[in-house]
């Protein structure tokens, strides 16, 4: 059964999409532990990020981090901070956060936006790929 990511990744579940290519896909989440909380996730369905092939996360690397150079020219912060935890999406997902302060890394602290307020963030992000 195809996990939550790769119904968003076919556009079964709509997204924010940021960036896509040919291997990777990134969207906000909505969920967001600050303003630009963005996901980084492999198009293909893998559950824990070192059971990747080693150019699969490379490569995962590489996309996160392009994504994240677009993040802080995009969101006020004093860095982009990375997570991977693992636990509530069975498919390998990078965590980027803008970060201000330890409370936005805990994932206890979240913030509301609305659909617009997502849409605009989402293209702005885009703009600065």
């Amino acid at each position: 059964m195809p996990t939550l990511f790769t119904k968003i990744i076919n556009g079964e579940i709509p997204s924010f999409k940021i960036a896509e290519d040919e291997n990777f896909f990134a969207f906000l989440d909505i969920s967001p532990n600050a303003k630009g909380h963005t996901l980084c996730i492999p198009k293909k369905e893998e559950d824990k990020i070192f059971d990747l092939e080693e150019d699969e996360y490379l490569g995962l690397m590489r996309f996160s981090r392009k994504v994240a150079k677009a993040l802080k020219k995009t969101v006020s912060c004093k860095r982009i901070g990375i997570a991977v935890v693992g636990l509530e999406v069975p498919h390998v997902h990078v965590h980027l956060i803008p970060l201000n302060g330890m409370q936005e890394m805990t994932f206890q602290h979240k913030i509301s936006m609305s659909n617009s307020e997502f849409e605009a963030l989402a293209s702005q992000i885009q703009s600065n790929l």
